[in-house]
């Protein structure tokens, strides 16, 4: 049976099961948002549904953004749903760890970085603009601090993330309707972000839930479409 169009905002967000992605999925949860949530691991997406269900309607999709079916599956609970408000593009692949020297890196691995990092945040964002649009909805692409700093080994990932910088900012001339942000939210104590630096202590990095009140200060702002750091929403502080 097909579902009833939702009444409530929808939201999309890749990479959903863990990290940053289930932090944003939570925050939106408490705040009565229906959710599409995607990613690789079927059983951490189910968990990650299973929490998420007792405060909204959760659809898990597991797949890899990088497969075309996959993203039209995507499209598919979008379609069925009737809606859709935002888009997170957060999933990502930082590449081998440890991480390459540009001089060294394996092409392979790198094309990889790209396809999931640059053209497969591009092609969901294709297919979803239609929904987006009837919504005046608003696209969040994840990006880092390595797309603008050049930090040794972060070559892959950095210039990746900058490809998608620059891309979120063309999404945006060509789409005024819209609110296009790419997103900085700063190092965070993620799987990814230990992965950089393994065998490393990271437990100084906050949390990702620390920095979901500036994702929905920046949803509840909405200012013009650009490249922002989670930092430059942060709640001010009561004494």
């Amino acid at each position: 049976m097909t579902p009833e169009p939702s009444e409530r905002p929808v939201a999309l967000i890749t990479g959903a099961s863990a990290g940053l992605g289930l932090a944003l999925a939570h925050g939106l949860a408490e705040r009565g948002w229906a959710l599409v949530i995607d990613a690789r691991g079927a059983e951490a997406l189910k968990d990650a549904a299973d929490a998420l269900a007792a405060r909204t309607d959760v659809v898990p999709l597991a797949g890899d953004v990088a497969d075309p079916e996959h993203r039209a599956d995507l499209l598919d609970a979008i379609t069925e749903l009737g809606r859709l408000d935002l888009l997170v593009n957060n999933a990502s692949y930082l590449g081998p760890s440890p991480l390459q020297a540009l001089a060294a890196a394996d092409l392979d691995e790198l094309r990889r970085v790209y396809e999931v990092d640059v053209l497969a945040p591009l092609a969901l964002t294709q297919l979803m603009l239609p929904a987006l649009t009837a919504a005046s909805g608003a696209l969040i692409n994840i990006s880092s601090d390595a797309a603008v700093e050049p930090y040794e080994t972060w070559g892959g990932y950095g210039s990746a993330k900058a490809a998608l910088d620059h891309a979120t900012k063309v999404l945006a001339a060509e789409n005024p309707a819209l609110a296009v942000y790419a997103v900085d939210p700063g190092d965070l104590r993620t799987a990814m972000h230990q992965a950089a630096f393994p065998g490393e202590d990271i437990s100084d990095r906050p949390e990702p839930a620390a920095v979901v009140p500036s994702f929905l200060q920046l949803l509840d702002k909405r200012p013009a479409s650009g490249r922002y750091r989670a930092a430059e929403f942060a709640p001010a502080v009561t004494s």
